[in-house]
C-alpha cells in the first residue's frame, strides 16, 4: 500500500505510537496498524486529520490517498495503465476548457 508506508513513516518519524494514532482517529490500535500494512482502505476524512497531527501539508497524503485508491482499482487490469494515462489526458483537456 502506497500510503501506509508514508503514513508508519511520519509516525516513527515523530515518535508517535500506533495507540497514540489510533486515541486521535477515535478507532483502536488494530486498525491503524492494519492501515499502515495495506490492509484497510483509509478514510479520506482519516487522511486529513493525519496530516494535522502530523503537522503536514495534506496535499501530499491525499495524492498518496488517491494514488492508492487508483491502484487498488487497477493493479490487475492489463489496460491499467492505459485506462490512467487515457484520464490522465481527459482531466488535463477538461481544466484547460475550464481556464478559458
Amino acid at each position: 500500500m502506497i500510503i501506509g508506508q508514508k503514513l508508519r513513516k511520519l509516525r516513527e518519524d515523530n515518535g508517535l505510537l500506533l495507540r497514540q494514532i489510533a486515541a486521535e482517529l477515535e478507532v483502536d490500535t488494530a486498525y491503524v496498524s492494519k492501515m499502515e500494512r495495506g490492509e484497510k482502505n483509509i478514510k479520506r476524512e482519516f487522511i486529513i486529520k493525519l496530516a494535522s497531527i502530523y503537522n503536514i501539508n495534506s496535499d501530499e497524503l491525499i495524492t498518496l490517498w488517491l494514488a492508492n485508491q487508483i491502484n487498488e482499482i487497477i493493479k490487475f487490469e492489463e489496460m491499467g495503465l492505459d485506462a490512467v494515462n487515457y484520464i490522465k489526458v481527459f482531466i488535463e483537456n477538461s481544466n484547460s476548457h475550464t481556464l478559458k
